[in-house]
């Protein structure tokens, strides 16, 4: 008889993916949200980098022999009211709103992030205050407050601007991982820490934040394209930063001149175009992270 030789079969389990992992193949399978990211990407550090190169002062300089140039040789995208480069306008307007947003997004987003796993974990007369804060920032018209503060500041700076708009914004997403984290504080592994004797702090910083990571980064990309609105939007009304300072919202308020909105489109229609894709792509990437939150939704 031939001797039998007992094979082992080995059964290779895969590793759960991570959730970097699973956002990656969420971008993989959608192209057209991997090519706004790239395209974001490109953009946002194009315009750093081309802002670097711009002298401001001069910029900003008046030149009435200039006043509407149209589009040309001296003037790519021609010229304002005031005979300053269109373009360059662009570009520092664009640094200057995509850098607020940025830093706005950051303030609000650790503030609101550490209040609300500290809210949902410990809970109490914690939880109490607040939610009481959260709810009176939620049911007062905030837009106005900004506007007061914004008028009644002399020669507010960009960063006093980010200050005012950060105050406000922060209570929703407070809320949002207030909620996700009251549920994840009630989960095994977090009641297996405590029992181990795990400090409270670790448990929120080092476990139950990083299970929220995927919602965390959806939140922070969804508010960035709102920050980017709100800050163009105030320009826009004439709230926003100073005249003296470029920005996408003062170009397209140049719009609300029946004649500039009729003959001279190259005034404000460039920065309208910029923020219609920079928001487009922005909402393509934030769909794209948000089915990476939802396993039901996933296409990859």
């Amino acid at each position: 008889m031939a001797n039998k030789e007992n094979k082992n079969e080995i059964v290779e389990v895969s590793a759960p993916a991570t959730g970097m992992q699973v956002i990656f193949r969420e971008f993989k399978k959608d192209k057209l949200a991997m090519f706004s990211l790239i395209a974001l990407v490109i953009v946002i550090i194009g315009v750093f980098i081309w802002a670097k190169l711009i002298d401001e002062q001069a910029l900003m300089r008046v030149s009435l022999r200039d006043k509407y140039a149209p589009p040309g040789d001296k003037f790519f995208l021609g010229a304002d009211q005031g005979g300053k480069a269109i373009l360059g306008q662009l570009i520092i307007g664009a640094k200057n709103s995509i850098t607020i947003a940025i830093f706005i997004t950051l303030i609000t987003g650790v503030f609101g992030i550490v209040v609300g796993l500290i809210c949902g974990y410990f809970g109490g007369w914690i939880d109490n205050i607040f939610m009481r804060i959260i709810d009176f920032f939620i049911t007062i018209p905030s837009l106005m407050l900004i506007i007061v503060f914004v008028t009644i500041i002399p020669k507010y700076s960009i960063t006093m601007f980010i200050l005012i708009l950060s105050i406000f914004i922060w209570p929703p997403t407070a809320r949002l991982v207030r909620s996700k984290a009251l549920s994840e504080s009630r989960r095994d592994y977090v009641n297996a820490s405590k029992t181990l004797g795990t400090s409270g702090f670790l448990i929120i910083f080092k476990e139950i934040m990083p299970n929220l990571s995927s919602i965390l980064i959806v939140e922070m990309t969804l508010n960035f394209a709102g920050n980017v609105g709100i800050e163009t939007g105030l320009s826009f009304l004439g709230f926003g930063l100073p005249p003296s300072t470029p920005s996408l919202g003062t170009l397209i308020s140049y719009a609300n001149n029946p004649l500039v909105l009729q003959e001279k489109w190259w005034v404000w229609l460039p920065a309208s175009i910029f923020i219609l894709l920079m928001m487009l792509g922005i909402n393509y990437v934030g769909q794209a992270l948000r089915r990476s939150a939802d396993a039901k939704q996933r296409l990859g």
